[in-house]
């Protein structure tokens, strides 16, 4: 188990390594979203904007128009929030190359309380036009995530949590934009999920077909663009889906998957993530389990989105 966070240090300085344009730009926080290791070997590539992250925001475009490639972090809660409008004017409108990558997601930030978890950033960001909204499950998909990012061109949003999370994918796995990842085959619902909410939809998943019950899992690193193909036939072939998200059920990967199957293949769905409320202090176990971000919770979504499937 490792953070998401850690994984993306590590990432960007063995590209630092690689390609000489990458640059890295943090808003004081260099020590907890990892940017510190870039900065350690790459000081001249390296931007510690303090704490102003409007400022960062337009110290990244004004690097990117300049042929670099500036990967801009701070706390999910500061990106979307602080520096909103320095995002959607001078990256997403002019659709710049920026890669904005916010540690600090969702209620698992913990202690620090509800004015730091960000659960409604993937909203926000998915409003943009032009931006790429990512949410990667584990350490070696973030570390994809980030190679994906830094070789595509143009403003990305990619968010990263505090806490250790368990492994889902095997080391050097691959990451493509726009594309979800089927986990498990099943034909009776799908579950699909994001970030750390696919180990919990994995964990559901073998409860259940101890059951007689057999559910696919289909996971979602990639929110926007969505795997539209990959939903549909998840949609049309098991009838039933689940959503799962350490994010607010609106805006997020569940308004998403609402979105296109209202047009597309109308089925039930059950949405798992925090019901329009925001979080409190405690500890990352603690939060998860009052806000029902758990196998025990997707179990329970799963058995009514499939009597709400058989009463259609």
């Amino acid at each position: 188990m490792i953070a998401t966070r850690d994984a993306y240090g590590r990432t960007l300085v063995e590209l630092g390594r690689e390609n000489s344009s990458i640059v890295v730009l943090d808003a004081d926080l260099s020590g907890s979203t990892k940017t510190a290791q870039f900065a350690k070997e790459f000081p001249e590539r390296f931007f510690n904007a303090g704490i102003a992250e409007a400022n960062m925001v337009g110290m990244a475009a004004g690097l990117a128009a300049g042929g670099q490639i500036p990967f801009a972090s701070t706390f999910a809660v500061f990106a979307s929030g602080r520096a909103f409008e320095q995002i959607r004017q001078s990256l997403a409108y002019p659709r710049l190359n920026v890669k904005v990558v916010a540690t600090h997601g969702g209620i698992t930030v913990g202690e620090d309380g509800g004015s730091h978890q960000s659960v409604e950033d993937l909203a926000i960001m998915r409003a943009l036009p032009n931006m790429v909204v990512l949410c990667p499950a584990d350490g070696p998909e973030t570390a994809a995530a980030v190679r994906a990012v830094a070789a595509y061109d143009g403003p990305v949003y990619m968010r990263l949590g505090r806490s250790k999370v368990p492994q889902v994918f095997p080391e050097n796995t691959e990451f493509s934009i726009g594309k979800g990842r089927l986990l498990r085959p099943g034909k009776d619902l799908t579950f699909v999920t994001t970030g750390l909410m696919t180990a919990q939809a994995l964990a559901a998943a073998e409860i259940l077909a101890a059951g007689g019950i057999d559910a696919r899992v289909v996971h979602m690193g990639s929110i926007k663009p969505l795997d539209v193909d990959l939903l549909l036939q998840a949609a049309r072939e098991t009838g039933a889906l689940v959503t799962a998200e350490e994010h607010s059920v609106i805006g997020g990967l569940g308004g998403a998957v609402c979105e296109v199957v209202a047009e597309g293949y109308p089925v039930p769905v059950e949405r798992i993530g925090l019901r329009d409320v925001f979080g409190q202090s405690g500890t990352a176990e603690e939060l998860l389990a009052y806000y029902g971000l758990t196998a025990a919770e997707l179990v329970e979504a799963a058995e009514r989105v499939i009597q709400k499937k058989r009463i259609r």
